[in-house]
């Protein structure tokens, strides 16, 4: 069987690694015979899900016998209210991973090329490579874009460039002037893909959505999740926005019933949440001005971040502090995943997760110093 699979599947997926999730709690306290386990690593919402959103899910789970309006009809109308767009400006996914998926299958070709920054988000190079294109990758400069090396890579073999607006693992953006000004400098054949997954934490007043790109640049492509601010990460929803013409291809290769019907519904009313949105924001912003003056008195270097989590680099190998951390029931992400040895990533928590946090930090940087 093993020479059969050798010989018989696309020769692109020998070349993907799996993705590697953060931790699940109730793996580590199998592993490590710990109950009292907190979780950091997956830039989940620590506040949960919107009431509102499991109200709606209780109010119809005696229609699960029945299958999802498979049009999403209401949530694309309710989105685009909100977002001051049409609906066939919106895509609908199985989490915004998905519409990466069909924007691959759409748009990219074998021997072509996308760019993206490193390290980022690893999906944009998953999708990339098991269409058998190939993904160049731009270091960043100390913890932020360069963009002028982004477009010195750009060839005729170029069909999209990545870019993630916070970065993931960095939580760095890219400010609104430096965008439009990419945009306008990109050859019209290339797609710009901007992923806006944290897009709603960000506090700057320099940031800008890619969506107001779409009237001069309409091949550009906006991804958001519901999995991060909204707190509906187990449901799986995300959508795209794009010009209608880029979004009709998107379309072509959907899957049909790709979102469920709970997820729609809780979608809807968390959009609607006004009280739970602000909530999670101002924990979100108050978390991160104590992990910052804590990570400060450790002495630790991080990157200002414009996300939920914060990128601190531990000045030693990241792979002994994330087990370190483990050991003490924290999970958070190791970022040699993302090719940075000595690097962490925290989700920002709740004030009891955070001081938790800092108390395990510091007590494994004394066991790991030297």
């Amino acid at each position: 069987m093993e020479n059969y699979v050798a010989r018989q599947a696309r020769p692109p997926i020998f070349k993907l690694a799996p993705y590697v999730p953060g931790k699940p709690i109730e793996e580590v306290q199998r592993e490590l015979g710990l109950t009292d386990v907190i979780k950091m690593a997956s830039n989940e919402n620590p506040l949960g899900p919107s009431p509102m959103a499991k109200d709606a899910i209780s109010q119809h789970l005696d229609d699960m016998h029945i299958y999802p309006d498979s049009n999403y009809f209401e949530l694309r109308k309710k989105l685009a209210a909100k977002l001051n767009l049409t609906s066939d400006c919106i895509v609908t996914g199985n989490g915004s991973d998905e519409v990466l998926k069909m924007l691959a299958e759409a748009f990219i070709n074998s021997g072509e090329e996308v760019i993206v920054p490193r390290p980022t988000f690893s999906e944009y190079e998953f999708v990339a490579t098991i269409m058998g294109a190939s993904c160049i990758k731009v270091p960043l400069q100390g913890n932020d874009y360069d963009l002028d090396s982004m477009l010195e890579r750009v060839t005729s073999r170029t069909k999209a460039v990545f870019i993630c607006n916070p970065n993931n693992p960095t939580g760095t953006m890219v400010r609104e002037e430096d965008l439009r000004a990419f945009s306008r400098r990109l050859p019209d054949e290339v797609l710009l893909v901007v992923d806006e997954a944290y897009g709603e934490y960000v506090q700057s007043a320099d940031f800008v959505s890619a969506q107001t790109l779409l009237c001069e640049r309409p091949q550009t492509i906006v991804l958001r999740t519901f999995s991060k601010l909204y707190g509906l990460a187990a449901l799986r929803l995300g959508y795209g926005i794009s010009s209608p013409e880029v979004i009709a291809a998107l379309e072509r290769v959907r899957e049909p019933f790709n979102v469920n019907s709970l997820a729609q519904y809780a979608g809807m009313a968390a959009l609607d949440d006004v009280e739970h949105i602000a909530q999670s924001l101002e924990n979100n912003r108050a978390g991160k001005a104590f992990l910052y003056e804590k990570l400060n008195a450790l002495g630790l270097k991080y990157a200002p971040s414009e996300a939920n989590f914060i990128f601190v680099d531990v000045d030693r190998d990241a792979g002994e502090v994330f087990r370190g951390m483990l050991n003490k029931g924290v999970i958070i992400r190791n970022c040699q995943s993302f090719g940075c040895a000595t690097a962490i990533r925290v989700t920002i928590g709740t004030p009891e997760q955070n001081q938790r946090f800092i108390n395990a930090l510091q007590s494994v940087l004394q066991e790991t110093e030297g």
